[in-house]
């Protein structure tokens, strides 16, 4: 049986990517997202370059009870998931006071909601059969609190927290789960978070969404805690526990003021 793996968030970016690193090992797929268009053409590349099993789902997972759809979807379909990745996420830009309160909804929704609830439906199952492989994708932003992203840094917190406590319970069981705490990345991301001036993205070079795709899905394989692509990224998630709080918060809302 062909090592199975469910993507969220699969129709660009990070998602997109992971799909085809697991597709060129012979890997099928289930592809989640809500741009139906995108999942075709993906599932349609992927079919025809590697020769597997891709089933796509077209759900927003902002709303309630996507998660749950998607699991009784597979479960009804026989598709046994060996492996869940929960890319699916997004974030936005600006002073709190003054952001969409249903954008901000939205996004707790889909980073924490519906990760969470996924990771639980299928690690019961994975923990059944003593084997199985999750990442949930974070962010360097969850090392420290984030000024003009507020939401979005305590969510990834979130999924940071999360994901090293469960993979701690769950070590000797044949089961890990990891983190993929990338920092800034040439994706998809900036513009749907309103960021394209933020100087965190006017860096000469951003690694891509391919590169952080390859170190995300080897760090799975071996199943670390923690992955954090880049080596100044991983300087600054160290360096965060040793610089004073009110230093951190001053040195973030620096960054991510607009140019």
């Amino acid at each position: 049986m062909a090592y199975t793996a469910l993507i969220t968030g699969a129709s660009s970016g990070i998602g997109q990517e992971l799909a085809k690193i697991h597709a060129s090992k012979g890997g099928n797929l289930v592809l989640v997202a809500r741009n139906k268009i995108k999942l075709d053409k993906l599932k349609s590349e992927l079919v025809e370059k590697y020769r597997i099993s891709v089933s796509i789902m077209v759900m927003d997972l902002s709303v309630e009870g996507s998660a749950q759809k998607i699991y009784d979807q597979t479960t009804l379909e026989k598709i046994q998931i060996d492996c869940l990745i929960n890319n699916a996420g997004f974030g936005d830009f600006g002073f709190f006071s003054l952001t969409d309160t249903e954008k901000q909804v939205n996004m707790i929704n889909l980073n924490i909601i519906a990760l969470t609830l996924l990771t639980k439906l299928y690690l019961k199952d994975m923990l059944d059969r003593k084997g199985g492989r999750i990442m949930n994708v974070a962010s360097i932003a969850a090392f420290q609190p984030g000024p003009k992203m507020a939401v979005y840094s305590a969510t990834k917190a979130y999924v940071l927290s999360f994901s090293q406590a469960v993979g701690n319970e769950v070590r000797h069981q044949g089961v890990t789960i990891t983190a993929l705490c990338p920092g800034a990345t040439e994706s998809g991301f900036q513009e749907a978070a309103s960021m394209q001036h933020s100087k965190m993205f006017n860096k000469a070079k951003l690694p891509s969404s391919k590169e952080v795709a390859e170190y995300g899905y080897d760090a799975m394989i071996k199943g670390r805690s923690v992955a954090i692509p880049g080596f100044l990224n991983n300087i600054m998630a160290d360096a965060v526990g040793f610089i004073p709080r009110n230093w951190v918060l001053k040195l973030v809302r620096k960054i991510q003021d607009a140019a």
